[in-house]
Formats: C-alpha cells, sequence, structure tokens
C-alpha cells in the first residue's frame, strides 16, 4: 500500500482509534477513571489531538516541532497541575499501544513512523512540564522575596496569609528571623535541605549582600507528637555555615509568622550593631545586643530593656534596684556593695541571687552586667521623664 492510501486510510479510522483509546484509558489508569467529567474530557481531547497530529506529521515529518507542541496546547491549562508527567507519559504509552495494534500488519514503516513520533512527543511533554516547572519555580521565588520584604519592613497586609500558604509553608507557633551576609555561592537547596532535616519551614530572602531566613518550626514527617523540638538558637547554630563572613544575628521568637516582623525588626538593628561587641558569638541572639542597639538608638531595644529588667526589679523590691544600682557602681565587688549599703555581704550575694531569679540575668558575668546597667541607666532617665510630665499637671490642678 502506498503513502497516500495509507494516509487516506489513517484518517478514516483515525475517530475508531480515539474511542478505543479512551476506553483503554478508563479500564487500565485509575488515576483517569477518578478524574471529573470535564478533566476526563481534556486528556480525551489530548489523546485525539495526538491521533491526529501523527497522521499529520507521517504526511510530512518536518512538521515535527510545532506539532507535537500543539498537542498540548489542546488542554486546558489547569490540566499541568492536575496530571502529573508521569500520568502523561502513561497516556502516551496507552495511545501508542492502541494505535500500533490497529495498524499491525500495515508494514514495519508505519510502525516505526509511530514509535518515532511517539518519542518527540514523549520529549514534548518533557518539555511542556519542565517549562511549567521552570515558570512555577520563578513565581514561587518573586513571591517568597515580596513576603520576606513584607516582613522586613512589617508592611503585612491582608494578603499576606494566602501568599504564605501559596508558598507551602507548613509551619506551626513560634517563628524567628535569623540575619547575615550572603556567601559567594549561596546554596538555596542546601539551606532547604538542612531546614526540613531540622523541622524547619524557611522562608529566604536575598537582598544583596544580606541574607534573611524567616524560620517557623514545622512537624517532620513521621515525628511524634511528643517529640523534642530544637531551640531556635540550635537550629540558627546548624543553619549558620549557609552564611558569609561576618555576624549572624537571630531575633527573638515570635508566636505566629505574621508576627514575625517583631522578630526581624530586632534581628536587624543587632545586626547593624554587632561589630560593636567584639567577642560576639556566631550566631549571636538579638537580645544580647540590648545595650549597642539601645546606644545606638533602637527604640525596641530600649522599651525592652526597661519592660523586661527594670520595671520587674522596680515592682519587686527597691532593695534590689539599690543593690544592683551599688554593685555595679562597685565594680562588682561585694565588699564594697556591702560596705555601702550597710549590710553583710551575704546579703548582698542573696539579693543579686534574686535578681537574677526575677529577671533571668546574672549581674556578675560581664556582659549581663553591661545589659542591667544599661537597663538602669535608661529605666532611670525614664521615671525621671515621667516625673517630670507631672510636674505641670499638678500644678495645673492646684
Amino acid at each position: 500500500m502506498d503513502k497516500a492510501a495509507t494516509l487516506t486510510w489513517l484518517r478514516r479510522i483515525s475517530g475508531d482509534i480515539a474511542s478505543v483509546t479512551i476506553k483503554r484509558l478508563e479500564d487500565t489508569l485509575p488515576w483517569y477513571a477518578d478524574m471529573p467529567p470535564a478533566r476526563r474530557s481534556a486528556v480525551g481531547l489530548v489523546a485525539q489531538a495526538g491521533i491526529t497530529s501523527f497522521i499529520q506529521w507521517y504526511e510530512d515529518p518536518n512538521s515535527t516541532p510545532w506539532i507535537a507542541a500543539d498537542i498540548f496546547a489542546a488542554a486546558p491549562r489547569e490540566l499541568l497541575r492536575s496530571v502529573s508527567l508521569q500520568q502523561t507519559l502513561q497516556l502516551i504509552r496507552v495511545t501508542v499501544e492502541v494505535t500500533e495494534e490497529r495498524v499491525a500488519g500495515r508494514g514495519n514503516d508505519l510502525r516505526e513512523a509511530i514509535l518515532l513520533y511517539s518519542r518527540d512527543v514523549a520529549f514534548a511533554a518533557a518539555d511542556v512540564y519542565a517549562r511549567a516547572a521552570e515558570a512555577r519555580g520563578l513565581w514561587d521565588a518573586r513571591l517568597e522575596a515580596l513576603v520576606v520584604d513584607s516582613i522586613l519592613t512589617g508592611e503585612a497586609d491582608e494578603e499576606l496569609p494566602s501568599r504564605i500558604a501559596a508558598l507551602g509553608w507548613h509551619g506551626h507557633g513560634e517563628v524567628a528571623v535569623l540575619v547575615g551576609t550572603t556567601p559567594p555561592q549561596f546554596d538555596v537547596d542546601l539551606v532547604r535541605r538542612t531546614a526540613r532535616k531540622l523541622a524547619v519551614d524557611v522562608l529566604i530572602g536575598v537582598q544583596g549582600s544580606r541574607l534573611v531566613l524567616v524560620l517557623g518550626r514545622a512537624r517532620a514527617e513521621g515525628a511524634e507528637g511528643d517529640e523534642e523540638e530544637l531551640g531556635f538558637q540550635e537550629i540558627a547554630t546548624r543553619l549558620e555555615p549557609s552564611f558569609g563572613p561576618g555576624y549572624v544575628v537571630l531575633g527573638p521568637a515570635v508566636a505566629a509568622l505574621v508576627d514575625a516582623s517583631q522578630s526581624a525588626r530586632a534581628a536587624l538593628a543587632g545586626f547593624a550593631v554587632a561589630r560593636a561587641w567584639r567577642s560576639a558569638p556566631r550566631p549571636v541572639e538579638a537580645d544580647d545586643l540590648l545595650p549597642e542597639r539601645a546606644l545606638a538608638g533602637d527604640p525596641l531595644a530600649k522599651q525592652t530593656l526597661i519592660e523586661r529588667i527594670f520595671r520587674p526589679l522596680q515592682a519587686h523590691s527597691t532593695d534590689l534596684v539599690t543593690t544592683l544600682w551599688s554593685y555595679l557602681d562597685n565594680g562588682r565587688s561585694l565588699e564594697a556593695t556591702a560596705r555601702e549599703l550597710f549590710v553583710h555581704p551575704n546579703t548582698v550575694r542573696y539579693r543579686l541571687k534574686r535578681v537574677s531569679e526575677v529577671i533571668g540575668w546574672d549581674a556578675t558575668g560581664p556582659r549581663e552586667a553591661l545589659i542591667l546597667q544599661t537597663a538602669l541607666i535608661l529605666g532611670s532617665i525614664g521615671t525621671a521623664e515621667q516625673v517630670r510630665r507631672r510636674a505641670p499637671l499638678r500644678r495645673q490642678q492646684r
């Protein structure tokens, strides 16, 4: 049979081949049978387009590039999200099997043409999915950068939760922000793999020389509900090698991702002044840089020092505030403090222990002594300002 006659015969049986292919798909592919009718119809259109384009290709093999791509144009765009590449290859295989069965005995030339064409279609399918994955990856990267920027600037809007969900964020509970420098060769995939091993979700923002990681707790697959979770300090230590040279600062934990801007502000403020602490560890917590941040004018640091140190001590006992002032002013000497306050050194020791119990900082350490002294100075300034503001009000009332 010559080629013209073969083409005429193929066009005549193309509808029958398409019908048999659809029936075979229903019988052999469970995922196809479970699809909604509209999507099954779309898959059927792809199969029919494949058979039609094969006939066109058989007539003119030079049309391969555009015909193969045109097969997948017959389906709606959302089909790419509901049918995987593996399922598409199964669809191609079933279609080729049915076509081979119908053309059996028509000569080896036609059979070889079917095999050659099916190869081109398989490559075309892989190309379509690769392009979709690349586009999705670029879209995810832009969306992730937008979300991280919103967190850093604190300009969160009502769309932020939906954007976060679109990125596949599975984090639950507390969130913290980690800030450092971007390494010359930054491996994003390595950071994500490390985060998954630590049962942590991560959003990554590269802003020039600055690298920002938003960390959230995420239950690892197969993990027990009572399994102990790593602290953010330990998580930051494990992720530290992914940063470039310089300081790495961890912001305080906050309740949820929508509150992450609070952690980000502290981490960014700490990163800006970290060089002022010569022996700062890597990573360092932003709250350990409270004195430097306060001296640089960070209002959040000033507020934190007053609310977490000065006011609790003042509310608990004026003796604790007086003892702490004297101890720090006397170079952290128990004896000198005891002489100034006319008490026994053991009394001073006991009061310092109570200070540590009330606020969680130990005045006997040099670094924590600096933090406490800064808090006392800021608290005293704040108290004096309150007194000055109240004085005119009292005179007006009189």
